[in-house]
């Protein structure tokens, strides 16, 4: 198998030339290019067909995926299927991931609480990130949150003023959208419940917006995600 070396991440070990996930995922599994595999349990690849009409990427792994080795199984998880549902998607056409693959987080009491990776940690793992897109191949890449725009947009950019836009994409895929995370919605649950509702509404309507930038197939696409045995 080969594999590109990052000049500027020497722990980085990308196999190159590949559309095989299962062999990406457990490529990324040796990755020491940050400190961040020390303290999670395990890389947390994506999942999904190959390809893919969309994209979804998010921020990084939590708690609950951490342990599983699974994308988007927690609540937020749940969150975000329900909105997929609503917005008419297929969710079995969709690959799911985040932009940092290990699970960042500090301890409080008996929990792990989430914290925001750095832009080192991001950048350590951009490598396997263009790898999955390139195998993939989405036509419409959704971003979760702004931390996964900023792999794209840059740092400067911000959610609150160009969320819900279908940009152009090149050269990762066509189009790229920016919306809410399902964690930021889930924070706000008990809360004002009008904005819960609006902002539920906006982030549904956001992925119908990207949706509309694709055609999904009407017969169902192979299915090639690390744990191709499990159900999304």
């Amino acid at each position: 198998m080969d594999e590109k070396r990052s000049p500027s991440l020497p722990h980085v070990h990308v196999p190159v030339g590949t559309e095989d996930l299962a062999e990406l995922a457990a490529a990324a599994q040796r990755c020491q290019a940050c400190d961040l595999y020390r303290r999670a349990t395990q890389v947390v690849f994506g999942e999904g067909p190959t390809p893919a009409p969309m994209m979804l990427i998010g921020e990084q792994p939590g708690d609950r995926e951490d342990l599983s080795g699974r994308p988007f199984v927690g609540p937020a998880g749940e969150l975000l299927d329900d909105a997929l549902d609503a917005a008419e998607i297929p969710r079995e056409q969709v690959y799911v991931t985040n932009a940092v693959k290990h699970f960042k987080w500090e301890p409080r009491g008996k929990r792990r609480l989430h914290m925001k990776p750095t832009t080192s940690e991001i950048n350590a793992c951009r490598g396997w990130l263009e790898a999955e897109i390139a195998a993939v191949r989405p036509e419409v890449i959704v971003c979760l949150g702004a931390t996964a725009a900023q792999v794209f947009f840059g740092r400067a950019f911000r959610l609150t003023q160009s969320r819900g836009v279908l940009e152009d994409g090149a050269p990762w895929a066509s189009r790229i959208l920016a919306t809410f995370h399902p964690s930021a919605l889930l924070r706000m649950k008990g809360g004002d419940e009008g904005e819960y509702t609006r902002v539920r509404r906006a982030f549904t309507l956001d992925l119908a917006e990207a949706a509309s930038a694709v055609s999904f197939r009407s017969t169902r696409v192979r299915y090639r995600g690390a744990r191709s045995s499990a159900s999304a």
